[in-house]
């Protein structure tokens, strides 16, 4: 099982994927909020995985911001499940006693 985790905002998105055993298959990654971004994030995804049955994609719900990646991302036949942002935060939360709210970390939660 692949674990795709992104971190959706206005201009950009922060993107983490996982292996089997949660070993980073790329360092977390940026994307662009367009197509190109959405091919670059495409081309990863497709460089571990060709089977679409073993990739799970995980994304917050951030109103309109997610619309356009969540779109594309079923368009291309992928599992994806929209995360209500207060649960991340919660689990993230929960993790660590430190306060760590970035993008990229966000990103590997949403995994």
């Amino acid at each position: 099982m692949i674990f795709v985790g992104i971190d959706v905002a206005k201009d950009k998105h922060d993107c983490c994927i996982l292996g089997p055993d949660t070993e980073e298959l790329f360092q977390i990654f940026t994307i662009r909020n367009n197509s190109d971004g959405y091919g670059e994030l495409f081309h990863k995804i497709e460089s571990v995985s060709k089977d679409k049955s073993q990739i799970k994609i995980g994304l917050e719900a951030t109103g309109h911001y997610s619309y356009n990646i969540l779109g594309s991302l079923l368009d291309h036949g992928y599992h994806t499940f929209v995360i209500n942002p207060l649960h991340t935060n919660l689990y993230r939360k929960g993790q660590s006693l430190r306060k760590t709210k970035t993008d990229k970390v966000d990103a590997r939660l949403h995994c």
